[in-house]
């Protein structure tokens, strides 16, 4: 099942009008976001996604395949590192993590015994999770298995988790299901993870799987905090989460330009840096 139309946003404009048509090389790299992201995917869902053939897509799998990012397989792909990742519980993505360290540093600054919180996956939000290890009496619900294990460590804590599909490269669970889980439930804060933060796009994400459990995570939660380093903020992914007044602050990093946050102010968003 899809999200609602007002949920999905390929790209961008461009995308979304001309799929058919879209340079080759930029929807590949989308594809392989998607997969990145969700795991793998199968060829038929991915020609609807981008609006274009079967064929093509399956081109655009061996190109990637030949590229040695991927495996293909019978009606679609699975991303290459994937096993290694599971056993081993990494991320796949590893990129800027000092100023991940950073921002979920001073994330934790704002979390205190007995909180009750909601903690979205990802390699800033597991950076965070280290950072309130030493908090106790913590109320967390995550859909994240690798900081479900971090914070359930502390016998003091509750953690909860939603049901849903299993992603492996984000070691977490989606859809719509998980997303179903948190209709009733109530949070003081939730902090959000995104894959590209824009003053047009607002909040986008490689595929569609994710759309579900962050909007239910956004309903539950009195405020939304996104931990995004300086590198999210101008890009754009494939499918949207909604605009920027969606979240009530964003902490990031010291390398944010002053003209990024010039736009963050008219649009009305609080930005506190990690330094």
């Amino acid at each position: 099942m899809k999200p609602p139309k007002s949920e999905i946003r390929g790209g961008n404009a461009a995308t979304r009008e001309q799929s058919p048509s879209l340079l080759a090389e930029p929807r590949r790299m989308m594809i392989l976001e998607w997969v990145q992201e969700e795991g793998s995917a199968r060829v038929r869902d991915l020609a609807q996604a981008f609006r274009v053939s079967e064929a093509t897509i399956r081109q655009d799998l061996e190109r990637l395949e030949k590229n040695g990012f991927i495996e293909r397989e019978h009606g679609g792909a699975f991303l290459k590192s994937m096993p290694q990742q599971v056993q081993s519980m990494t991320l796949q993505n590893s990129h800027n993590m000092q100023a991940k360290r950073k921002i979920g540093q001073l994330a934790a600054t704002m979390v205190a015994d007995g909180d009750s919180i909601i903690i979205d996956s990802g390699t800033t939000t597991t950076e965070f999770a280290r950072c309130i290890t030493g908090r106790n009496q913590l109320n967390v619900i995550t859909n994240a298995l690798n900081i479900a294990l971090l914070l359930g460590a502390n016998p003091s804590n509750t953690i909860h988790m939603p049901g849903g599909q299993f992603k492996a490269p984000t070691l977490s669970l989606s859809g719509e299901r998980s997303g179903e889980y948190f209709e009733g439930l109530f949070a003081q804060r939730l902090f959000l993870a995104t894959a590209g933060l824009s003053f047009d796009s607002g909040l986008t994400y490689p595929a569609l799987g994710d759309i579900y459990v962050k909007n239910a995570m956004i309903k539950a939660a009195s405020e939304v905090v996104l931990l995004a380093d300086s590198s999210k903020i101008g890009r754009v992914s494939f499918s949207s989460l909604g605009g920027l007044d969606r979240v009530n602050l964003l902490i990031t990093d010291n390398d944010i330009t002053q003209q990024h946050l010039t736009q963050f102010q008219h649009c009305g968003l609080k930005v506190l840096r990690a330094k």
